[in-house]
């Protein structure tokens, strides 16, 4: 549990999180991630309960477990006077790392994030997703056995967002644990073996992507938007359905009306046998992202 004064940011959130997994906090601004992630990263104490990362006590050891830690954290927070291989360097110091091993270490790394020919750059004109890979590559400096990854994407472009899973996916290859943040689903699902849904500091839901849509979503979701003023009757023609089993659930939105459905192909006979008339028709497969919004509303959280 985490308390700011009267506030409760985190609210008693229960899990265990398995060496090589990747386990993701999902939820909306203000659901409690980044302070469940502070907590884990010794960096913010608990005001309640207990709490073991990596076997220790991160209040009584926290320079220990900082130490077997690589965290990714939302604010870039390089050094923007210094070059990239710089960067790196200066923060394996803070680990004590021989010179030789750093400098192997170094190679090694900026391989990995393809930034090699980049290394004696100033940080200031790479691009966003070249920042995100370089901040990745010196949570690596001290090989750490967890890596804390705070909204790891955010801001970037599709083929920058698209780069970083593939490095983040070769990690998980390798063994390494990953506990990431995130409000991107298709991230979500990308990325995490297992995850857990937050709500308003408490934990909702959890389970792998694909068990948390078989559990709160259908299968499928046919998407029908009508012409002006059209909507609300296809809405009322379709609640005469009530029990039929082609359609489980209806949500009307501003601009479309969802059918959740186990058979998409199905749910469409049975718009057809009531006569609407949709200006477009979209069949598509159940997402993470219909589990959120179901879960935790689609009314925006500030």
């Amino acid at each position: 549990m985490k308390r700011f004064g009267a506030f409760t940011a985190v609210a008693g959130i229960d899990v265990e999180v398995a060496r090589g997994e990747a386990f993701g906090f999902l939820g909306p601004n203000g659901a409690g991630k980044t302070s469940a992630m502070r907590m884990i990263g010794a960096t913010s104490p608990i005001s309640e309960g207990h709490l073991r990362v990596l076997g220790l006590d991160p209040e009584a050891d926290g320079v220990e477990l900082r130490a077997r830690l690589g965290v990714v954290p939302q604010e870039d927070t390089l050094d923007q006077d210094l070059t990239v291989e710089e960067n790196l360097y200066v923060f394996g110091r803070y680990f004590d790392l021989p010179r030789r091993t750093l400098r192997t270490r170094i190679d090694e790394l900026l391989d990995f994030v393809q930034l090699s020919d980049r290394r004696n750059d100033k940080v200031d004109p790479l691009s966003g997703g070249m920042k995100r890979r370089l901040v990745i590559a010196r949570s690596l400096i001290n090989d750490p056995e967890l890596v804390l990854l705070d909204e790891p994407t955010t801001g970037l472009d599709p083929q920058a967002r698209h780069a970083l899973w593939e490095r983040l996916y070769q990690l998980k290859q390798r063994g390494v644990t990953l506990l990431l943040t995130t409000h991107y689903m298709d991230e979500a699902e990308q990325l995490c073996d297992r995850l857990v849904v937050m709500d308003q500091g408490h934990i909702v839901a959890e389970g792998s992507p694909r068990q948390l849509i078989e559990r709160h979503v259908s299968r499928e979701v046919v998407e029908l938007r009508f012409a002006d003023g059209q909507q609300a009757h296809a809405l009322e023609r379709l609640e005469q359905l009530d029990g039929d089993r082609r359609i489980e659930r209806l949500e009307s939105l501003p601009d479309r009306l969802l059918v959740y459905t186990p058979d998409g192909d199905a749910a469409i006979d049975a718009v057809n046998e009531l006569a609407l008339d949709p200006l477009t028709l979209l069949t598509r497969r159940a997402s993470l992202e219909d589990v959120f919004l179901r879960l935790t509303g689609r009314q925006l959280i500030d």
